[in-house]
């Protein structure tokens, strides 16, 4: 137990969120985190990529990829791999060491949404990338990008 001597009703509450699926469309996004994870069945590995939003709305949502770089079956393992070649040329980049060189790069992502077969709710995922000067003028991209770049982070975001 934590003594915490807090007057709740002194401090106005945390803004509620909606976590609901965003629309489908095109959207400017960023990846921002990246990290291989085991794979559910534990039979292979999965890169995972975290995407901001940037606009032109629902700014600083997140969206989530999923790469099955390792994985017995080789056409999901080619899928991934075509996916994350898109990815990289999007963003300019031929060659990757590290998926950390992927952040911070402003690129298009088309979002879809499918039913989550375990909740029977609406999720996002996406179904395509376009570099940034394919839909959105540059200048449009680099002022949501500043505004992204100018927000305050939360106290619980990672540094």
């Amino acid at each position: 137990m934590a003594t915490l001597n807090f007057n709740a009703a002194a401090i106005e509450p945390q803004e509620t969120k909606s976590f609901d699926a965003i629309p489908v469309g095109r959207y400017s996004a960023m990846i921002v985190d990246s990290e291989m994870k085991t794979t559910k069945a534990g039979t292979g590995q999965y890169l995972q990529l975290t995407f901001d939003i940037l606009g032109p709305t629902h700014i600083g949502r997140k969206v989530w990829a999923r790469l099955n770089l390792s994985n017995p079956n080789k056409t999901a393992e080619e899928i991934a791999q075509r996916e994350l070649s898109a990815i990289c040329h999007c963003l300019g980049l031929e060659q990757v060491e590290e998926s950390e060189e992927l952040h911070d790069i402003p690129l298009l992502i088309d979002v879809g949404q499918e039913k989550n077969t375990q909740t029977g709710d609406m999720t996002n995922r996406i179904k395509g990338y376009a570099a940034e000067g394919d839909a959105v003028g540059v200048a449009k991209v680099q002022a949501a990008v500043q505004q992204v770049a100018t927000k305050k982070a939360a106290p619980w975001a990672k540094k």
